[in-house]
């Protein structure tokens, strides 16, 4: 196995050290993910969904990014409120981070129209901890790496717009509006990060459609980060999808509808930068679960 000892130094932008907590998880199946970003997305699919993503990033790499996060959300009896929790857990190396928000949700129908747009709001904590003392360095009483922070509280909130049809999707984000310091000798701050997402699904065939989506994510001190991938759904069950997040990585992923409520999916992506050389890929695991109640059942294949 490949290994990198200062693999932290270089990845976690602890130049500048200004950077522990700079730059949320991204995921391949981030489709499959829109809670974490944008609050207005809880109950828009008008059950009670969990869903669960686990990322192994840069295998091969000692102490590589490992991120999982977990969703709940669903609408109430008034449907046009709309409630979520996520839970995300990242650890690189020896600095963990926990995230834990609740979700609301407003939506508003047209009367002439089958699209609905959808406020939210988020609020919650980032716990941090961190310790730097493992790492080894040049000088061993650096005092950037000799201080460890230990589960440092910071609560945050955000917002979100969120617009959606049965053929299309566009939202825009802001999940963490706080730039919050975490303290000790090394700088760590949340980076407030801004995101623009959108979709739509086309009919191919009889048998065939066509999903094409974006994420775009804008962090100040941080290069633009963009997402497309493009997903062939077979027969409503089978989706075949490819990825490029631009200037990083290329990816591929695969779900299958098991049954109406139950889907599971895996996902690969192999980074384009100079950390190539060093690992095989980033690996994701997802499964998700539509709890639909007896006198609604299911009443369309879901694709945002």
């Amino acid at each position: 196995m490949k290994t990198i000892k200062a693999i932290l130094v270089i990845v976690i932008a602890l130049s500048g050290l200004e950077a522990i907590a700079q730059q949320e998880a991204q995921f391949t199946q981030y489709m499959d993910n829109t809670l974490f970003v944008n609050p207005a997305y809880a109950g828009s699919n008008g059950a009670l969904n969990a869903t669960a993503i686990h990322r192994e990033q840069w295998v091969g790499i000692d102490g590589r990014p490992r991120s999982t996060t977990f969703s709940l959300h669903s609408p109430l009896k008034y449907e046009s409120i709309g409630v979520g929790l996520t839970l995300v857990n990242d650890v690189i190396g020896p600095i963990q981070q926990t995230m834990v928000y609740g979700d609301f949700s407003y939506t508003l129908k047209f009367a002439n129209s089958p699209g609905k747009l959808s406020f939210g709001v988020k609020g919650g904590i980032n716990m941090l901890n961190s310790r730097t003392d493992q790492l080894g360095t040049t000088d061993a009483n650096d005092p950037q790496f000799i201080t460890n922070i230990q589960n440092q509280i910071n609560p945050n909130f955000g917002g979100g717009i969120y617009y959606h049809a049965p053929s299309w999707f566009a939202g825009v984000s802001t999940p963490r509006i706080l730039e919050s310091d975490y303290g000790g000798s090394l700088t760590a701050k949340e980076r407030r990060h801004y995101y623009v997402i959108g979709g739509a699904v086309f009919d191919l065939n009889h048998t065939w459609k066509l999903r094409p989506t974006t994420s775009i994510k804008i962090t100040n001190g941080a290069p633009l980060s963009v997402d497309l991938s493009a997903a062939g759904i077979y027969n409503e069950k089978l989706w075949l999808g490819l990825t490029h997040r631009f200037g990083d990585s290329f990816g591929a992923f695969v779900q299958y509808q098991l049954t109406p409520q139950f889907k599971a999916g895996i996902a690969y992506d192999q980074t384009i930068t100079k950390l190539a050389s060093y690992n095989v890929g980033s690996y994701e695991v997802l499964l998700s679960y539509d709890f639909y109640w007896k006198d609604k059942g299911v009443k369309s294949p879901r694709y945002f």
